[in-house]
């Protein structure tokens, strides 16, 4: 690893900054020097998501299918009964996936709702897989409960750099999503936390939003970048999409920034082609979601991946069994 990649205390903007606008061969270099000192080069992290609350959400989120703001056709669900997300859960499990993440369509969860919530968390648990939750906004309790119900990890994405972000959302801030974090944090449960590329944002919003997450007081251990996948009747149904190269040369920064981080590739690989994503491996990409839908969106499936991760050689990290 050169002196231009040695972690620092704190990450600066032009600092991280410089490294993204190197040569692109010298990012990528850079970048899997950094990965293969922290990991098996080959081995891809495979998580399954389901939506255990779908639709009718009050925020105003641009990007997203199940706001109750746009017209995207999505009616809204209630949420589902324990068994049957234990019962998708053991399918996930016996299909390849070592974690399981649960998502439901809230600003925030009712107390009534947490009962559930919990024995879902102690059901997947039982299975032997690691689990994730994103239900919006948590309180110190709330995140304290889920803790104590064994949660692994909670994803509350900050979508996007603090000064772009209020151009996507107005229903709640970013300072919202930071406090979130820091009471998920506080609980001691894992941190799941990324952005979208593609929403209309720079390159430098890439970088901070990025710059922001390697900055928090603990890094998350895991960071989904998504791309955007325009819903039809949402705000930004008609987005230019997101240049594959700046993509590319963002998960090789999140890489860099963040060495012991997993770096899913999440929403938009249905688009991606496969010279992308491996390229995208190569830059450090080490967990995606397998199955044909990931919450309401489509997802590439398992025999595509399967295929893909013959061709390049590369395999499912091992299960970690549920303590």
């Amino acid at each position: 690893m050169s002196a231009s990649v040695i972690p620092a205390e704190r990450w600066d903007f032009d600092e991280a900054k410089k490294i993204y606008n190197l040569p692109f061969n010298d990012l990528l270099f850079e970048a899997h020097s950094v990965h293969r000192a922290q990991f098996d080069p080959n081995a891809i992290q495979l998580s399954k998501l389901l939506s255990i609350k779908t639709g009718g959400c009050p925020e105003d989120c641009g990007y997203c299918s199940q706001s109750a703001h746009y017209p995207t056709g999505l009616k809204a669900s209630k949420l589902l009964q324990v068994e049957k997300v234990l019962e998708e859960a053991s399918k996930a499990r016996d299909s390849g996936a070592t974690r399981y993440c649960m998502g439901a369509a809230w600003r925030s969860p009712k107390d009534r709702d947490m009962d559930m919530v919990v024995a879902m968390v102690e059901g997947v648990r039982a299975l032997g897989m690691e689990t994730c939750m994103t239900l919006g906004m948590l309180s110190s309790g709330q995140a304290n409960r889920l803790a104590e119900a064994g949660l692994d990890y909670y994803n509350h994405n900050i979508d996007t750099s603090e000064r772009f972000y209020s151009e996507i959302i107005s229903t709640r801030s970013f300072a919202d999503r930071l406090e979130t974090l820091g009471n998920v944090r506080e609980a001691g449960i894992k941190v799941c936390a990324g952005g979208i590329l593609g929403m209309g944002e720079t390159t430098d919003d890439h970088i901070s939003m990025l710059v922001t997450l390697a900055n928090l007081p603990v890094q998350p251990e895991s960071v989904p970048i998504n791309m955007l996948i325009p819903i039809p009747g949402s705000k930004l149904a008609n987005a230019i999409p997101v240049d594959p190269i700046a993509f590319v040369r963002a998960t090789a920064l999140a890489r860099i920034l963040m060495p012991q981080t997993h770096v899913r590739l999440s929403a938009g690989r249905t688009e991606m082609s496969d010279e992308m994503q491996a390229l995208c491996f190569f830059a450090g990409a080490n967990s995606i979601f397998v199955g044909d839908t990931l919450l309401t969106a489509e997802n590439p499936g398992d025999d595509h991946d399967t295929g893909l991760f013959r061709r390049l050689g590369l395999k499912a990290m091992p299960p970690r069994i549920a303590e």
